[in-house]
C-alpha cells in the first residue's frame, strides 16, 4: 500500500520534495519512456518517423512548439497526450488559484500566507489531467479570457489599489501555471491578443492593464494551426512566431496501411445489434482509397485538406446501410456491397471543399466521382487490366481480355439491377446469370467467407468494369443498373444527345 501523501508544507519538506519546472518534469518523464521503450503517443499512426521525433526533440530542448498541419491530422490529440509525460500528481498550496508550488510560490498573497502559516500551511495534490488546458482561438477571445483583468468590485470591497495582485481576476493561462496550455488555430487569434502572449513566451510573466504585476509563469505553450491560415483567415504576428521555438509539420497518412489503421481505430463498427455486418477486404480498402482520391482531385481545394474523418464517417455509413438492409430483409449476417457506397455519399459531401470546377459539378456528383475512382484503384490492385491484356495478348481473338464473357453478356442486351435493399440470395442469383462473372470473382478476390462475400465480389467486378469504361451504369435512388457501354452511347445518339466519350484511360494500373 503506497505511503500517504504529505498534507502540509512541513510534511512535504520532510518527504524530500524539491521544486521542478514543468519543462524539466516533461523532459525527465519523456527520457524515462524512451529508455524503457514505451509507446510515446498511443493511437497516433504514421508519425513514428516524422512528427514524433520532432516533438521529442522539442520537449528534450525545453521548447514551446507549434503543430502545423491541415485539418484532421491529429494535432489536438497529440497536444492532449502530452499530459502522459507529467507526474501523476503535484503538490499545490491550498486556497490559491495559480497552482502555486508550496516551496516556491509566485504570488505575494501565497508568500504572505506561507510566512503566516509556516510548515502548517495546507497543501493538496493536483492530478496531471487537471494540468492541461486548451483554448480554441476565435475572434471574440479577449486578453481577459487568456491573461486576466482587474476586478473593480473586488478592489472596492477590499479597499485595495488596482495595482494589487489581490484584485486581479486571472485568466485561463495563469490558472494553468505548472502545466501545459494549448491554443488551437492560433492564426484566428486577433493580432492585438497575440501581442499579449509575448511576455509569457519570452519573459515568462504576465502584465495586466499596465500595472507592474510580475508573476513568473511556469508553462509549456503548445499551439496548433493550419498553414493556409497564415494567408486565408489570419496570421501569426512575427514577434510571436520568433518566440515559438519549434515548428513541427504534421501530415496525412502516406500509405494505405496507415490510413486503414487510423480508420479502423476510430470508426464505430462493432455495434452489437441484431445484424452482424461484414466488410470484404477489397471494399475495406476502397473506403480509404476515397480519401486518397480526394487528396488528388482537381475538383477539390487541396490547400484546405481532406480530413481523416472522411473515411471514418464513410465506413460508418456503409456499415449502417448494410445493417439497414439486414434489418429490412431479416438477415442476421450481411456483407457490405458496392451499392452501399451510393447511400453513403453524405459522409463525403460535408468533408470536401470544392474549387470552381467542383462547384459546377455539384458536391454529390464530385463525391460519387471520388468513390468511383477509389473503386477503380482497388479494382486495379486485384484484377487484370482489360486494355493491357488487349494490347499484349494477341493470341486472344477478343478485345477486353479476361472480361470477354462478361462484356459480351451485356452486349447481347443483358442488364443487371442491383438494389441496396435486396437480400443476398436474390442478388447472388441475379449476378450468377452473367456469363463468366462468378469465375472472375472467385479467381481474383480471395474471400474469408465465400457464402457471405460472393455476391459482393461479383458486384465489385461489375462496378470495376464500369469504372474502367467497359460497362455503362444508370444510378437510381435505391440502386444501379449495369448495361452495355456501346448500346448506351447509341441510345444517346438516338435520343438526339451526343454520346459521352469514355474517360481517359491513363488513370488505370499500367496505362
Amino acid at each position: 500500500m503506497p505511503a500517504p501523501r504529505p498534507q502540509t508544507v512541513g510534511e512535504l519538506k520532510q518527504s524530500g520534495y524539491r521544486p521542478c519546472s514543468v519543462k524539466d518534469e516533461l523532459r525527465r518523464n519523456l527520457s524515462a519512456a524512451l529508455k524503457e521503450g514505451r509507446p510515446l503517443f498511443p493511437g497516433i499512426v504514421g508519425f513514428d518517423q516524422t512528427v514524433v521525433p520532432q516533438i521529442v526533440n522539442a520537449l528534450l530542448a525545453h521548447h514551446d512548439f507549434i503543430l502545423l498541419g491541415l485539418r484532421g491530422q491529429a494535432k489536438t490529440r497529440i497536444a492532449r497526450q502530452l499530459v502522459e509525460f507529467l507526474d501523476p500528481a503535484i503538490p499545490v498550496l491550498a486556497g490559491f488559484p495559480l497552482n502555486e508550488d508550496p516551496l516556491a510560490p509566485v504570488s505575494n498573497g501565497a508568500k504572505a500566507h506561507l510566512a503566516a502559516q509556516g510548515d502548517d500551511a495546507a497543501i493538496h495534490w493536483l492530478p496531471r489531467e487537471e494540468r492541461y488546458r486548451e483554448k480554441l482561438a476565435t475572434p471574440d477571445v479577449t486578453i481577459a479570457d487568456l491573461i486576466g483583468d482587474i476586478d473593480p468590485i473586488k478592489a472596492a470591497n477590499k479597499r485595495l489599489d488596482y495595482s494589487s495582485e489581490e484584485v486581479i481576476h486571472f485568466g485561463i493561462i495563469p490558472r494553468t501555471n505548472r502545466g501545459i496550455f494549448c491554443i488551437n488555430e492560433l492564426p484566428d487569434l486577433p493580432s492585438r491578443i497575440q501581442v499579449g502572449l509575448l511576455n509569457i513566451m519570452q519573459e515568462k510573466d504576465i502584465q495586466i492593464r499596465g500595472f507592474p504585476v510580475r508573476l513568473p509563469m511556469d508553462i509549456l505553450m503548445v499551439y496548433t494551426a493550419n498553414p493556409e491560415d497564415y494567408t486565408n483567415r489570419g496570421s501569426i504576428i512575427t514577434p510571436l512566431k520568433d518566440r515559438i521555438d519549434s515548428q513541427i509539420l504534421t501530415h496525412y497518412p502516406a500509405d494505405l496501411k496507415h490510413a486503414m489503421a487510423i480508420t479502423d481505430q476510430e470508426a464505430w463498427r462493432a455495434r452489437g445489434g441484431d445484424v452482424h455486418v461484414h466488410i470484404p477486404a477489397w471494399l475495406r480498402e476502397t473506403v480509404d482509397d476515397v480519401a486518397f482520391a480526394a487528396r488528388k482531385s482537381e475538383f477539390l481545394d487541396q490547400s484546405s485538406g481532406v480530413s481523416a474523418r472522411l473515411p471514418i464517417t464513410l465506413l460508418e455509413n456503409i456499415v449502417s446501410n448494410a445493417e439497414r438492409r439486414g434489418l429490412l430483409t431479416g438477415e442476421a449476417k450481411v456483407c457490405v456491397r458496392p451499392v452501399d457506397f451510393q447511400q453513403a455519399v453524405s459522409a463525403v459531401t460535408g468533408k470536401i471543399e470544392l474549387v470552381y470546377e467542383g462547384e459546377q459539378e455539384g458536391a454529390a456528383n464530385v463525391a460519387r466521382h471520388l468513390i468511383g475512382r477509389a473503386i477503380k484503384s482497388a479494382f486495379d490492385r486485384r484484377l487484370p487490366d482489360a486494355y493491357k491484356s488487349e494490347a499484349r495478348e494477341a493470341k486472344e481473338d477478343a478485345a477486353f481480355g479476361p472480361y470477354k464473357l462478361v462484356v459480351n453478356h451485356f452486349a447481347k442486351g443483358g442488364t443487371v439491377d442491383v438494389r441496396d435493399t435486396a437480400p443476398a440470395a436474390e442478388t447472388l442469383s441475379m449476378l450468377r446469370a452473367v456469363d463468366g462473372l462468378e469465375a472472375l470473382a472467385r479467381k481474383h478476390l480471395p474471400m474469408e467467407d465465400e457464402a457471405l462475400e460472393l455476391a459482393s465480389a461479383m458486384e465489385f467486378v461489375l462496378e470495376g468494369l464500369h469504372q474502367s469504361r467497359l460497362l455503362a451504369k444508370d444510378d437510381a435512388e435505391k440502386g444501379s443498373t449495369y448495361r452495355d457501354m456501346l448500346g448506351s452511347m447509341f441510345e444517346g445518339v438516338d435520343e438526339g444527345g451526343p454520346p459521352s466519350p469514355p474517360r481517359e484511360r491513363g488513370r488505370g494500373r499500367g496505362r
